[in-house]
């Protein structure tokens, strides 16, 4: 940062903390991202992204860096909060359009219902039946503490591990790594793990109770 760079990639906290602290100068920003921009101003960071931005930006100047903004899901609230950081003229690109089926055609869609009592040996035995013994599987739990029970019960036959907030980046990625090569089958986590990742041939995704 001191001798200069082109790009900077950081979390809002970081990048917060290093203007605090005058290690990072914002003022001669030409283009600022906002990635998975609906999670970004929906979760607790909407005040750290507009202090950020209140370095780089001048009211209603027409030398303001340029703003791109994206993400996976665009609820009309996105637009609304996104017209303070764009200009008046901004531009607009979807890539699903007006599609109503949004999720790949070759998906089957199946819902289950069972008591929660009963839901780890139905798990196993939902797993046992679409994955096999070596396909790969990923199960969606609510809270962390599910995961870490769900990845523990014996009533599921396959190698299971948990990915949730809780576990430490560097654990994480040897978790993900583990799953991508094939090392254990299932991997049970927490939204920490809904988006960014590129795990290939997962032959089936559990939500343990409707994602909210």
């Amino acid at each position: 940062l001191k001798s200069g760079i082109d790009i900077l990639v950081g979390t809002p906290g970081r990048i917060k903390d290093h203007v605090q602290n005058s290690k990072l100068d914002l003022s001669s920003v030409k283009h600022v991202v906002l990635d998975e921009v609906d999670h970004m101003l929906d979760m607790g960071f909407a005040e750290q992204v507009e202090e950020i931005l209140g370095f780089a930006y001048k009211k209603d100047s027409e030398n303001n860096p340029q703003t791109l903004l994206f993400s996976a899901t665009c609820p009309r609230w996105v637009y609304d909060v996104a017209k303070k950081y764009m200009k008046t003229e901004y531009e607009q690109i979807d890539l699903i359009g007006k599609k109503t089926q949004r999720t790949a055609t070759t998906v089957e869609h199946l819902a289950i219902q069972c008591r929660s009592s009963q839901r780890a040996g139905v798990l196993g035995d939902i797993i046992q039946v679409y994955s096999g013994s070596r396909g790969r599987t990923i199960v969606f739990c609510e809270t962390k503490k599910e995961a870490n029970e769900l990845a523990m019960n014996a009533s599921l036959k396959q190698d299971a591990q948990s990915l949730h907030g809780d576990i430490p980046q560097k654990q994480r990625e040897i978790t993900l790594k583990g799953f991508r090569n094939g090392v254990f089958e299932v991997l049970i986590a927490t939204n920490v793990a809904a988006r960014g990742l590129d795990i290939p041939e997962v032959d089936l995704v559990i939500q343990c109770s409707p994602p909210k």
